[in-house]
């Protein structure tokens, strides 16, 4: 057993305190203005590294401050890192096996080049919008209310 005692007052110099947690709030807000802004351009297939990296960087903030990994034990660190890298590890294996796979069809499959086109009155770019119906129209077509039955 051990005879230190540690009270709530000394452990807590070691965490972050309202400053860091506020300038913590304000990164991973202004990292999110970040994440919004490259949304809204196209930057090709480098959209999602950019979103990964991003995100990458907020998790990292929140991992360090808000789990307090960086004042905790170092093993906590390693174990969370080596989680990651496994993480990643699989995933390349992922990615490896979808390059290496040749796009066949299904054997099920018909062959569609001689198929029927749909006609055009199924197609709803080439039919016209139906028309609103005319007010005068519609109020003689609507049926009179039904009548109250009377109980006796």
């Amino acid at each position: 057993m051990s005879t230190e005692t540690h009270t709530h007052a000394e452990g807590s110099k070691h965490h972050g305190g309202p400053l860091i947690y506020t300038a913590n709030l304000f990164a991973l807000m202004f990292l999110t203005v970040i994440t919004v802004a490259a949304a809204s351009f196209n930057f090709g297939s480098a959209n999602v590294v950019i979103a990964l990296a991003i995100a990458s960087v907020k998790a990292i903030l929140v991992g360090l401050f808000f789990m307090h990994l960086l004042w905790d034990k170092p093993v906590n660190a390693i174990i969370l890192i080596a989680g990651f890298l496994f993480l990643g590890i699989f995933l390349m294996f992922d990615f490896l096996d979808v390059t290496s796979r040749n796009n066949y069809l299904p054997r099920n499959m018909p062959n569609m080049d001689n198929a029927t086109p749909a006609p055009d009155s199924m197609n709803p770019l080439k039919t016209p919008a139906p028309r609103p119906l005319d007010p005068a129209s519609a109020k003689a077509e609507e049926p009179a209310p039904a009548k109250a039955e009377e109980h006796k």
